[in-house]
């Protein structure tokens, strides 16, 4: 063997391994946040709620918001540790559907939404969990084949009144809210019917 690639085999087999570079990620980004089972309690029952959307989610930056009513009524399952609801609006005359479950070896809540009008379950849950009345919730998803960072959080204000907010980072530096919603407790014997939105 050449005397020189002897000297380049060996010095390769005892190199120091790079060390792997640091996922860049948006303010607060975890997957690893959790809760507990019965987070999600304090949403049974039904609730009106105000949506404040934004139509363009790319390119970031964009100010052309619309704002709907809605409805939403939520049934837990599984003693807490699933919960489901869907929520209508009637301006629209469309729906969705979220499914949460708990997840009691990682104490961590995977959120996945359905849509009404294509029928399909996003297979990308957001995961995360309340501390207190503060729920995170974070996954790494795609917008259009673009990769993002997604963040749900919860607010809860009071006894009856809630607040969501949908954020999408496209940099891995800074989060745009694209839609949120205001919610107050209402009425279920009025509003829902078998667990859903009278219509």
């Amino acid at each position: 063997m050449h005397f020189t690639r002897a000297v380049f085999l060996i010095a390769a087999l005892f190199a120091t391994p790079a060390v792997a570079q640091e996922e860049q990620v948006p303010p607060g980004f975890t997957m690893e946040r959790t809760g507990g089972e019965h987070d999600f309690a304090y949403f049974e029952g039904a609730w009106t709620t105000m949506q404040h959307r934004l139509r363009t989610r790319f390119p970031p930056g964009a100010n052309d918001w619309e704002d709907f009513p809605g409805t939403l009524c939520a049934v837990p399952y599984l003693e807490g540790r699933a919960s489901v609801d869907e929520l209508y609006f009637p301006t629209r005359d469309h729906a969705g559907f979220t499914l949460r479950l708990f997840d009691r070896e990682r104490r961590q809540w995977s959120i996945y939404w359905v849509n009404s009008t294509n029928g399909r379950l996003d297979p990308i849950p957001v995961v995360g969990g309340f501390q207190g009345n503060r729920g995170e919730f974070y996954a790494r998803d795609q917008f259009e084949g673009r990769p993002i960072k997604v963040r749900y959080l919860w607010t809860i204000i009071d006894q009856n009144h809630a607040r969501w907010e949908q954020a999408f980072s496209f940099d891995d530096r800074t989060w745009e809210t694209n839609w949120t919603a205001d919610f107050t407790r209402a009425d279920a014997a009025t509003l829902c019917e078998n667990g859903q939105p009278r219509r």
